[in-house]
């Protein structure tokens, strides 16, 4: 079960102080490294062909104040017993001195990518018959080897964090925060938590970590990014499957954990996987969603949000910024209970109403 509230104030503080530092320490590493990646890269200066906004521009010192707000919450939740102070060990493998070399050496290649338009290179990485659907077999992000190779998967983690400069973490873990919050009072053992779309393990191991004596499990489209998880979060329960069709039995999950999945899809595959996951969950499960902001979020942000797809090939983010999140669960019988946001995520929980 999750930390007790009542634990003393010196605790509390101890572990928030703890969590404070480290998530400084991390932050600056990926903040650097992120600096560095665009420096070795040299990406165009000039916004991509095709891309105009009327929005107005972000406020100046808005973004710092609102990463800043993503580890206050973080450590927060550690201090008020939610989840254990996080070591992201999934993220921390990638501090190796190989594994920034091989970033700041594919940054190289990303750019390429990026400036040529290369974004269905992956297909030709993609293993011959297995299935893939067409929208899976892109390279998003302009990510060398797509969804499809190892060098994708041990190079992910880092990748991201050097994007948001360290806050990945914080941000992902809204998520984790509603869901814990959720089953303060309830004893965990013997409940089984999916993880949909489960990538490289980094939140597979904050489950882990917050219901130790619950049933982790994960599923993924991609082999190589299971192999990851299974390495780096020690999660043993990984299966691949689509998230279209999940091999489980009706109502037979008490949670379902869904992390920056649902702007990766299609509009109509968005229907299709919010009634799977209303169909695996029992009756008052909980889905913990955490995706992008959108636009009627924080206008403050919406130039930023209309440049991400562009810069990043994102290519069904437009219409995800559209998306009444809470309408789409609500015609498959999930009920919001609860939202949080920090930075440039936003996390929903849903419950499945009876």
């Amino acid at each position: 079960m999750t930390a007790s509230p009542a634990r003393n104030a010196p605790a509390f503080n101890a572990d928030r102080q703890v969590q404070v530092l480290h998530s400084a320490a991390k932050a600056a590493w990926w903040a650097s490294a992120g600096v560095a990646l665009r420096a070795l890269a040299k990406p165009a200066k000039a916004p991509p062909s095709g891309f105009e906004s009327s929005a107005a521009p972000t406020p100046k010192g808005f973004l710092r104040r609102s990463w800043q707000e993503a580890f206050e919450k973080d450590a927060a939740d550690v201090a008020a017993g939610l989840y254990p102070p996080m070591s992201d060990r999934a993220v921390e493998s990638a501090f190796a001195p190989r594994q920034v070399a091989d970033l700041l050496t594919d940054a190289r290649r990303v750019e390429a990518r990026r400036r040529r338009g290369g974004v269905t290179e992956a297909r030709d990485e993609a293993p011959a018959g297995k299935g893939f659907p067409v929208y899976y077999r892109q390279n998003f992000h302009f990510q060398s080897g797509g969804w499809f190779t190892d060098e994708s998967a041990r190079r992910y983690e880092g990748q991201v964090e050097a994007l948001f400069a360290g806050a990945a973490g914080p941000m992902r873990r809204r998520a984790l925060s509603l869901l814990a919050r959720a089953w303060s009072d309830k004893d965990h053992r013997g409940r089984a938590i999916l993880d949909l779309a489960c990538g490289s393990g980094a939140f597979l191991e904050n489950l882990a970590a917050t219901f130790p004596r619950a049933r982790i499990m994960g599923v993924d489209l991609s082999e190589p990014y299971l192999q990851e998880a299974r390495r780096r979060s020690g999660v043993r329960s990984l299966s691949l499957a689509n998230a279209e069709h999940l091999p489980f039995a009706d109502a037979s999950l008490d949670a379902v954990t869904c992390i920056y999945l649902f702007h990766e899809l299609p509009p109509r595959v968005r229907g299709a996987v919010a009634r799977e996951i209303a169909r695996v969950l029992k009756p008052g499960g909980l889905l913990a969603l955490a995706d992008s902001v959108q636009p009627a979020d924080e206008p403050r942000l919406e130039r930023l949000l209309e440049a991400f797809p562009a810069y990043f090939h994102e290519p069904f983010y437009a219409s995800y910024s559209q998306t009444d999140l809470v309408a789409l669960f609500a015609a498959v019988g999930l009920t919001a209970r609860g939202e949080d946001r920090a930075f440039l995520t936003k996390a929903i929980l849903f419950e499945k109403v009876a």
